[in-house]
């Protein structure tokens, strides 16, 4: 059994985790309404501009957008969003079980994946893949810059324009609220078409007053990329709520803990003084009998 000393120990021990843990947690929460807000206010561009690339779609192009184009698949491009940090509970295992299952089906189909990387977290589990890393976005914060995000996957873009890719994904954790966040993979090119009863049957064309080329090409590049800082966005709220949640309940056990200890401590106290006081009367009967 453990010594008095070595117990109150454990429970100072205790205790100081309890403190940080509760403070990372309070943190989390603060991080995670901020990223929150900036997520939502996001949300409805995203989506505007979804449905704009959907319309423009619809219409009788001169001008066949290689973004639109379905192509045979023979090697395809996934941009990984993972954290930078850790302390988030299994966050970001279940994101990368979820992208290792995908690229193990593609692979078992001949079809070799590039891979753009965002997060300190995904660099140690896709090592092995080292010569299919096109790019490593690291230390985004909690504002990520748009032309940081832009530049690292500009590479992918390219090689999709120019046929050395056939399709894209991007793989993040989607924000549904504090309790759940789910890992997410989604199909960003080609580009497909919303499925709506609104939008008619009927095919238009638009009068632009630019070339229409230049108009479309900057119209889709806009939408591919606002798509993956809002994915950014979301797997960052997903992380603070994830800590949060996972320093609460480390919060909670160190409070059990701490009551399972000082039980304990309070049984060692009184078996030590049970002992002590044994032996004082054991050592008292000794006398008065010699």
């Amino acid at each position: 059994m453990a010594s008095i000393k070595e117990i109150k120990t454990q429970i100072t021990s205790v205790v100081n985790t309890k403190k940080i843990t509760k403070a990372m947690e309070m943190v989390a929460i603060s991080k995670m309404r901020k990223t929150e807000e900036r997520m939502s206010s996001g949300r409805p561009y995203s989506e505007i501009i979804r449905k704009v690339i959907n319309h423009v779609a619809q219409g009788h192009l001169e001008y066949k957008h290689s973004y639109l184009e379905t192509r045979k698949i023979k090697r395809i491009g996934l941009i990984i969003v993972s954290s930078d940090r850790g302390l988030c509970g299994s966050l970001n295992s279940n994101l990368f079980r979820k992208v290792l299952f995908k690229i193990q089906n593609f692979t078992q189909k001949n079809i070799p994946c590039d891979l753009i990387l965002f997060g300190l977290k995904s660099l140690p589990v896709f090592k092995l893949c080292e010569n299919n890393i096109l790019s490593k976005i690291t230390h985004l914060g909690e504002h990520p810059n748009i032309l940081k995000v832009i530049n690292g996957i500009d590479v992918l873009l390219k090689k999709y324009q120019i046929k050395r890719i056939d399709k894209i994904f991007i793989a993040y954790n989607e924000f549904h609220n504090k309790m759940s966040q789910y890992p997410k993979i989604i199909q960003l090119l080609p580009l497909s078409r919303i499925k709506s009863e609104t939008i008619s049957t009927k095919r238009w064309d638009y009068l632009y007053e630019s070339e229409s080329k230049l108009i479309i090409d900057s119209l889709f590049k806009r939408y591919i990329e606002s798509q993956v800082y809002q994915s950014i966005l979301e797997n960052i709220a997903s992380e603070h709520a994830a800590r949060m949640m996972a320093m609460k309940t480390a919060t909670e056990n160190s409070t059990e803990r701490i009551k399972e200890l000082k039980l304990l401590y309070n049984k060692v106290r009184q078996a030590t003084i049970t002992q002590e006081l044994t032996e004082i009367i054991a050592g008292a009967s000794a006398v008065s009998t010699g």
